[in-house]
């Protein structure tokens, strides 16, 4: 991998690194295969950094623990606690993603390294966008303001049924207050998902969530390694303008 330092091409802020993110709707397998990949490349000798959104500072993982722990209280307590609005839902997601792009992607980029990102700004677009109504136009340009434009080089969208996919999730442990909108809801999430891959096919790559883990793993693996070894020296992430 190359260890230049950030350089500015045609007005785009370019880095060494290499950018990779998964998406997908609930239980789709994100972080197992987050973890598969990022072993498979340290015995490439590659340095790796995994990570998560929301989340991957101390603060943004805060904010993480308030959007998605937090319930409304029953109708029986003295003081039920206030519902989070779609609104305020988004501007939780992309504060944190502020933080997170700020003081842990672009010093991993800019030090060489390959990032793997359990969800980056597909997902608000899918979740806040197309889940939630919320304009799509005005996300983007929120989301450009707060990362400079930074795009990842490669997604690999883990596409299931929703309803395999919540099934996946009640099974384990770890639910949180997304698992608890509708059906509809999370249809609209995957449907916004699929949307997004077929406007951007050169950078998305789309799986069948269904296969069992290792079988996924290896289809992932033998997809990105000529990606990995053969184009990475001008595949660097890229940043464009933006408030950071």
């Amino acid at each position: 991998m190359r260890s230049s330092q950030q350089k500015k091409c045609n007005g785009q802020a370019t880095y060494p690194g290499l950018f990779i993110t998964f998406e997908g709707p609930e239980g789709s397998g994100k972080t197992t295969q987050c973890q598969h990949l990022a072993e498979w490349l340290q015995t490439k000798g590659q340095s790796v950094l995994i990570t998560r959104e929301p989340g991957g500072t101390p603060l943004a993982e805060a904010i993480r623990t308030l959007l998605l722990g937090h319930q409304p209280s029953s109708i029986n307590q003295p003081e039920p606690r206030e519902i989070i609005t779609p609104a305020c839902e988004a501007a939780l997601v992309l504060a944190a993603r502020a933080q997170h792009v700020s003081c842990t992607i672009i010093p991993a980029l800019q030090k060489g390294r390959i990032v793997l990102c359990d969800r980056f700004f597909d997902s608000t677009l899918a979740y806040q966008g197309f889940g939630r109504g919320l304009n799509r136009k005005s996300l983007t340009q929120f989301n450009d303001f707060v990362t400079g434009g930074l795009t990842p080089t490669l997604t690999f969208l883990l596409d299931l049924p929703v309803k395999e996919g919540l099934q996946r999730r009640k099974a384990s442990s770890h639910q949180n207050r997304m698992d608890q909108e509708s059906l509809a809801f999370h249809e609209r999430v995957r449907r916004g998902f699929s949307a997004l891959a077929r406007q951007d096919p050169r950078r998305w790559r789309t799986l069948d969530a269904r296969q069992p883990p290792e079988p996924l793993a290896e289809e992932i693996i033998n997809y990105i390694r000529p990606f990995i070894f053969k184009s990475l020296p001008g595949q660097t992430a890229r940043a464009t303008g933006g408030g950071l």
